[in-house]
Order: C-alpha cells, then sequence, then structure tokens
C-alpha cells in the first residue's frame, strides 16, 4: 500500500466512490478506506432514485407542524425516537429556524443545480463501457390518495417549476394511462417528473469502485481510523487499522460517522443520522414499470431487474441500527394501498441505514478552515446516491484549485 497517496478518501459509500473516481480521473494517487464494505451502508439499500424532482430540502416550510403530529407515532413517515440528546435537541432547534419559507427559497435552487449536474454526469457515466448499473430515464410519479395530498404536490410542482424541474399534474385517467397497472389503485391523481431516473445503486457503486482500482486507485474496505496528527494547520498523519497514512488531502465523506471522526479534529457538525427501511422483494405481477412515490405516506415503490424495492420514512434516533417492525409494516401496508395489484410480497431481504442529515436539508461540501487540507463531503440526508457524483467531481475539482462547476458557499462547513 502507498504510505503517501496525494489523496486519501475516508467513506466508502456512493460520495467517496464517486469521489475516489473523479480524483484518480484527474490522475491523483487515491486510497480509500472503509470501515465496512464497499457499498455497505445507505448506499446499498436506497430507492435507487436519481430525483431533481427532491430538490426542496427536508427543512422546508410547514414540515416543523406536520413533523409535530407525525413524531410521536412510531408508524409515521416522520418518527423521533424519544431521548435525552444535547446534540439532538440542538440540531431540531436549528432545523426549525431553517425551515422556512425564505431559506427554502435559498436552498431549492442549489439543491436543483447539483441534481441537474449529477444528472449530467450520470450520463456520461452510463455511457462507460464496462459499468452496468440499470440506469433509465423512466421519470417517476408521486401517487396521491387524497385531495389535499395532491394538492400539497401540485404546490410543491410549482415551486420546483420556477428552479426549472419540469413536471406534469395528472388526473386518475392520466395516471393509469402512463402506468397501467395502476388501474386499480384508489389514487386519485399525481404528479409526474419526467427528469427524474433511476438505477441499481449497488452496481453503480461497487462497478464504480472497480473502475477505480482498475485505474490503480486503492480500496482499502475494513479498514478503521482511529486518529489523526496534525501540526495546528494540516492533517499529517492518519492511522488506520492497515497502517498510518501521510496523505497529502483528506477527504471526508463517512455519512453518520463524520461527526465522530471531525470531534477527534476539534470540529464540530451539526448531522444526525436519519433511519431509512427498504424491503426488497420478488418482482410480482402487477408491479409498476417506473418508479411509484406514495405521496401522503413518504414511501417508494422502485422496480429493479426482476425485484421490487419499497422504500422510506425517516426515524431520528441516534447510530440505532436496530429494526423496528412497526415501521416496516407501515411500509408495507402503504404499499398495499396504493398499490393493491401486487397480491403477493416474496420477501428478498429488509434492510435499514442511517442517512447523514444536516438541519438546513444541504450538504457540506468544503474544505475546512482549521485545517488546510480537510475536505468534508458529507450530509446529504436521502440523496447521497443521487448527489454522488456531482458531489465527487466539485471534489476533484477543490482538490486540483480548479473553479468549482457549481459555487460552494451555500455548502460551507461553518456555516452553521
Amino acid at each position: 500500500m502507498n504510505h503517501e497517496p496525494d489523496v486519501l478518501v475516508i467513506g466508502g459509500g456512493a460520495v467517496g466512490v464517486c469521489s475516489a473516481y473523479y480524483l484518480v480521473e484527474r490522475g491523483f494517487s487515491v486510497a480509500l478506506v472503509e470501515k465496512d464494505e464497499i457499498c455497505s451502508g445507505c448506499s446499498w439499500g436506497n430507492a435507487g432514485l436519481i430525483v431533481p424532482s427532491h430538490s426542496i430540502p427536508l427543512a422546508a416550510p410547514g414540515v416543523v407542524a406536520q413533523g409535530l403530529k407525525w413524531m410521536l407515532n412510531p408508524e409515521s413517515p416522520f418518527y423521533i425516537k424519544p431521548r435525552l440528546s444535547f446534540e439532538l435537541i440542538s440540531w431540531l432547534w436549528k432545523f426549525s429556524r431553517a425551515a422556512t419559507k425564505r431559506r427554502a427559497l435559498q436552498s431549492t435552487p442549489v439543491l436543483a443545480e447539483l441534481s441537474r449536474a449529477s444528472m449530467d454526469l450520470f450520463d456520461e457515466l452510463a455511457a462507460l463501457e464496462g459499468l452496468e448499473f440499470a440506469f433509465a430515464h423512466r421519470g417517476a410519479l408521486i401517487l396521491y390518495l387524497t385531495q389535499k395530498g395532491l394538492e400539497g404536490g401540485i404546490k410543491e410542482a410549482e415551486m420546483l417549476g420556477r428552479v426549472g424541474i419540469e413536471s406534469q399534474v395528472m388526473n386518475q385517467q392520466q395516471v393509469r394511462q402512463l402506468e397501467p397497472t395502476l388501474s386499480s389503485s384508489p389514487g386519485i391523481g399525481g404528479v409526474y417528473y419526467p427528469g427524474d431516473a433511476q438505477l441499481i445503486p449497488a452496481e453503480f457503486v461497487e462497478g464504480l469502485a472497480a473502475r477505480v482500482e482498475k485505474s490503480g486507485g486503492k480500496i482499502l474496505p475494513s479498514t478503521e481510523i482511529f486518529g489523526f496528527e496534525s501540526d495546528g494547520k494540516r492533517i499529517t498523519s492518519v492511522r488506520t487499522t492497515r497502517g498510518e497514512l501521510h496523505p497529502r488531502e483528506v477527504v471526508l465523506c463517512a455519512g453518520c460517522w463524520s461527526p465522530a471522526i471531525l470531534k477527534n479534529l476539534g470540529i464540530k457538525v451539526p448531522i444526525q443520522p436519519a433511519k431509512g427501511y427498504s424491503i426488497t422483494i420478488k418482482k410480482p405481477p402487477g408491479s409498476p414499470d417506473l418508479p411509484v412515490i406514495f405521496g401522503e405516506a413518504k414511501a417508494t415503490a422502485t422496480p429493479m431487474g426482476d425485484t421490487l424495492r419499497f422504500a422510506g420514512t425517516l426515524e431520528l434516533a441516534g447510530l440505532d441500527f436496530s429494526i423496528n417492525q412497526r415501521r416496516v409494516g407501515a411500509i408495507l401496508r402503504a404499499a398495499r394501498n396504493y398499490l393493491p395489484a401486487i397480491e403477493e410480497f416474496d420477501l428478498i431481504r429488509t434492510w435499514r441505514g442511517l442517512r447523514p442529515c444536516t438541519p438546513d436539508g444541504l450538504p457540506i461540501l468544503a474544505r475546512a478552515k482549521t485545517l488546510e487540507n480537510l475536505i468534508v463531503a458529507a450530509g446529504h440526508a436521502t440523496l447521497g446516491v443521487s448527489l454522488g457524483p456531482v458531489t465527487g467531481k466539485l471534489v476533484s475539482q477543490i482538490v486540483a484549485g480548479d473553479e468549482p462547476l457549481i459555487p460552494l458557499e451555500p455548502l460551507a462547513l461553518e456555516r452553521f
């Protein structure tokens, strides 16, 4: 192993692997360390959606009021596990401060620009010979069962339209024409986003990691970080379970584990783990051919080859990997409500993962002011796969000293 790579990337999910890929493409020597296996976290079990349609931040107007109704119900789309935690209380306070119309109008164009740039990069990656990840531009349909839900969806579509995200509002008949398997669904209408896409996330991340290795990068799974040394201005060494590394640059893409790693460097970041679940089943008759998002239930159904994956929920429970069967059951009930044509659920795997959420809904992508060779790329919430390529591209531009393709000021580490 090269103990003095140009760049050390910490984290083997979509953001870390994309960062390693674009850095290697720029000619840097790269080592990537991951405490588990590549793509073993949220990048494995997510819904597999590339979603410019999700450019409104989690901290949006009205979400606090809705969250107060949901947060004590263990089966609701958004749930806070009762516990005494100063970090959680501080995060919730910052979240409530960010959940305003003014802040949403500032943040939505940022996420939209990142999403569009990432989609362009996905198109480039999908065209690479030998990299197959079932990438498809099918769009995504948000299906609503109630008039109130549909009206809320239309308002979101109007807000997204102002930042260039195309949508089509559909009545029940139009929904069934678009996706005939919904002919028995009680959905009254929906909003279709033709610019969304889908993929099989594990195939994408693992395939890209293989290309990194083929290009000379070092991929080191089962490798933990347990210490740093610095001279006050720069990180001079990184201690790992596979030895000591002396990189010129360090890129932290460790998701929910980023705060603990940064704490060792005297840096605090308000990232909370938000547990999500997915249930992958054998693709049964009556499965939709395009991704369907359950509007009121905040869950999704994504066809993936010969499987169908249901995914959803946000559970603020700390670094808790337990499976809450009531929340899994809520996703399955939603699937049966929205997709009654599916009669059998032949389970392949129930999964959970922790999504790293910042209080304002924007990721962190910036050099640290206190350590000039540390770059933080974390806090992507549910958009880690969706924004992986653009984040990786921007990381490579930061390392190279280039002008970034997108202004990074809104993503500053110290903005909190």
